[in-house]
């Protein structure tokens, strides 16, 4: 049997992919565990309520009627008629249901929408810090990743700051709002500015909108609704953080074409569709009434204010996060590596975070804090920041 190195080699679109840092945390804490330690967790971005009720039952009708087989690539034209009326009314982006496609969760939208845009050594603007699977998305298609500092771009603009760092590789922006890990709240002009900058350079834009229902200051704003973006903006849902359906991998990506026929494609030869029972689960978490997403919110704005508090208190200044559910505190008191910092905590107070320089060069000097956490772990976590830092 041969063992060349010519046979046994990963394609190379593979070489600049890697793992997530996040496990490095992870595997510290069950050491930490195993001795015997209790740790106060505040590295995860798993919201900590459960799945509602009614999607629940809704999941366990679709079971018990058989609803099992296999359902349209694109998805059940039920779910995407009601996720089209929500993008419409809430997001108010002139969505139809063609323009609608269920997917394994809001990765599997962002996977598809750089697959189907970007070609090697195309260059993506991403605003960073940024979250951390998105370099690798852009790696896998053998593109390049050109970081644009979000404090720069909106202390200078939008337009010069894009300017900058264009060249003519530029191929796609990729837009977070609500921000992973910073919690920063793109405003309206500055969604404006970013807009008219894409439409001037002829640029597609990836944005992604996983936390579009936590947002405490200010509004959302889906850069797809605003005049002339619909038709160069593929946009990436997940109904994970929304409704705390982590586990069932769902989401959606809206698109026109020639997008959505790239993201039928992508679906369609990597896992041919979604869970059939779990799409009818979907469709009653967008059609029925319920309090949930503003309870939800409420809850986490009370534990936003404070973890906040607490850090500003023990001497780690941190800017209010306006949405998603993570503080971003500096830590160069404590260290200015952010790795060394986040192994301080965890070895003085065992307070587990993750590296700021997890989420980009411009992430260092920071930890991320996640308050998807209940109000006692955060106290708790405080108290011990309080006694030994």
């Amino acid at each position: 049997m041969s063992t060349s190195p010519t046979v046994f080699r990963l394609a190379e679109r593979l070489d600049g992919v890697g793992f997530s840092d996040i496990v490095n945390v992870r595997n510290r804490i069950m050491e930490l565990r195993a001795g015997g330690a209790t740790v106060h967790q505040f590295e995860g971005g798993e919201p900590n309520v459960f799945t509602p009720d009614h999607i629940k039952e809704a999941m366990t009708r679709a079971l018990s009627e058989n609803k099992t087989r296999y359902a349209p690539s694109s998805g059940i034209a039920e779910l995407r008629a009601a996720i089209a009326d929500k993008l419409r009314e809430k997001n108010l982006i002139p969505a139809s249901q063609e323009d609608v496609i269920i997917l394994n969760g809001g990765m599997q939208g962002l996977f598809g929408a750089f697959q189907l845009t970007i070609n090697p050594n195309d260059e993506v603007l991403v605003f960073s810090p940024y979250w951390t699977p998105i370099k690798d998305l852009i790696s896998h298609c053998q593109g390049r990743t050109v970081l644009v500092p979000t404090n720069e771009a909106r202390r200078d603009g939008f337009a010069a700051t894009l300017t900058r760092y264009s060249t003519a590789q530029t191929r796609a922006i990729y837009y977070n709002t609500p921000t992973n890990p910073s919690g920063v709240v793109f405003t309206r002009a500055e969604a404006e500015e970013v807009s008219r900058f894409a439409q001037e350079r002829d640029l597609v834009v990836v944005a992604d909108e996983a936390y579009e229902d936590l947002v405490y200051d200010g509004e959302h704003v889906s850069i797809a609704s605003l005049d002339g973006m619909m038709e160069r903006t593929i946009t990436s849902y997940t109904l994970s953080k929304s409704y705390a359906m982590t586990g069932w991998r769902l989401g959606y990506a809206v698109a026109t074409e020639p997008w959505m026929t790239g993201m039928r494609k992508t679906l369609l030869y990597s896992t041919n569709g979604v869970s059939t029972p779990t799409q009818w689960a979907a469709l009653a978490a967008f059609t029925t009434p319920s309090d949930f997403l503003e309870k939800n919110r409420v809850a986490y704005l009370e534990r936003r204010n404070l973890l906040l508090a607490g850090l500003n208190e023990v001497g780690l200044p941190c800017e209010s996060p306006a949405g998603a559910f993570y503080a971003f505190p500096d830590v160069t008191r404590i260290h200015a590596d952010s790795r060394k910092a986040a192994d301080i905590l965890l070895d003085r107070a065992q307070v587990a975070t993750v590296p700021g320089i997890v989420f980009g060069e411009h992430g260092e000097g920071h930890l991320r804090f996640s308050f998807s956490t209940s109000l006692e772990t955060i106290e708790a976590g405080l108290d011990s920041l309080r006694r030994n830092l």
